[in-house]
């Protein structure tokens, strides 16, 4: 996060529309892949000349450019001068940080929305910016690196499954949202389960790190709410009328995918109560083994108190011969059994009365 204010910090004075990447430092090579079809046939190439995708584009085609590795300026900076973006739209592309949004220009639609990436052995939550600029033929997308969940509407794009292949751009963008919310879905059964993890380790034997694993998904629930809050504002716009280059045909799979977000919201709002609540129960857990601890040395110094008293009378040693007081058990031969079968039976009783009474 702090490297993320210091590369922002060094926009600071330059005017509006100035491409500087803002995100996690990458080194892997950048890659675009065009993805073109219709009704016949498709087409699939990679590492293709930018500047000879506008002559594979048609009416009856619809085309899918995908570019990898948002740390390549000159290479967004290239797209958008051949489409024609804004300078705004590509300022916003490199920055990895955005919030996700909908922007409606003249000849294009520019969205943003966070991809989610679960790590199974840290259990933690990587979010991947993913740009969408729709026109009316082409749907271009920015990944920040190679690997997405879009393998899916690849694949019945190739096999012609469905009805991906017989409509436009406007069904296509929908099929990607479709599979990025449904990849939520995937990743919140995850979670459920390392919930349910956590609330078995929560009950049987809480220990510190516990209360670390908690505070951890907490922050992970955290940023996946940032993530799917403004995505709720995305989707609701898309199924709203006059948005430019989305068919009527279109539409009613946009409002499916608006009651999908609803539910993902949902799911991740019932999960930061749930964590919230184990944090709340991890310090009654705490607070109860405290009182049990301190119940178990009051009831030993409530028993040892008489105990302390009988041993300090008979220790005072008092010289019978001087003394105006007479302390025959000092001079008497069972004296000492005596003093400690006393105690024994004093110790004997109490203990007997707090089982009885369950303190213990």
């Amino acid at each position: 996060m702090l490297d993320f204010l210091k590369k922002r910090s060094d926009k600071a004075g330059l005017p509006p529309g100035s491409a500087i990447y803002v995100g996690k430092e990458r080194h892997h090579d950048v890659a675009a892949r065009l993805l073109a079809y219709d009704q016949e046939a498709y087409s699939d190439t990679a590492e293709l000349d930018l500047a000879a995708v506008q002559g594979r584009l048609g009416p009856a085609t619809t085309a899918w450019l995908d570019i990898d590795g948002l740390h390549e300026v000159a290479l967004v900076e290239e797209v958008g001068e051949i489409f024609a973006l804004h300078p705004l739209t590509i300022e916003d592309i490199v920055n990895a940080t955005q919030r996700p949004k909908i922007d409606i220009f003249d000849d294009y639609v520019y969205l943003v929305i966070k991809m989610p990436l679960y790590n199974d052995e840290l259990n933690t939550i990587e979010m991947e910016q993913v740009s969408f600029v729709l026109k009316e033929h082409l749907l271009i997308t920015f990944q920040e690196k190679k690997g997405d969940v879009f393998d899916g509407v690849r694949k019945r794009i190739f096999a012609n499954k469905g009805r991906i292949r017989k409509m436009g751009c406007d069904y296509l963008i929908y099929a990607l949202l479709d599979a990025l919310v449904d990849s939520y879905f995937g990743m919140l059964e995850k979670i459920g389960e390392y919930v349910e993890i956590l609330e078995l380790e929560l009950v049987e034997d809480p220990v510190p790190a516990t209360l670390q694993k908690i505070h951890g998904l907490k922050r992970e629930m955290i940023l996946l709410r940032k993530s799917v809050w403004p995505l709720r504002e995305v989707a609701s716009s898309l199924q709203r009328d006059g948005i430019p280059f989305i068919g009527e045909g279109t539409a009613p799979f946009l409002k499916d995918l608006y009651d999908h977000v609803i539910q993902v919201l949902d799911t991740v709002e019932t999960f930061r109560d749930i964590v919230s609540g184990m944090l709340d129960i991890y310090l009654s857990a705490m607070s109860n083994k405290m009182n049990e601890v301190m119940k178990v040395l009051t009831v030993f110094a409530v028993i040892f108190i008489p105990l302390t008293f009988i041993a300090g009378l008979y220790g005072m040693n008092f010289n019978p011969e001087v003394s105006p007081f007479n302390m025959p058990e000092l001079n008497w031969v069972y004296g000492y059994p005596f003093a400690l079968g006393l105690m024994a039976l004093v110790a004997g009783c109490m203990s007997l009365y707090f089982k009885k009474k369950k303190w213990f």
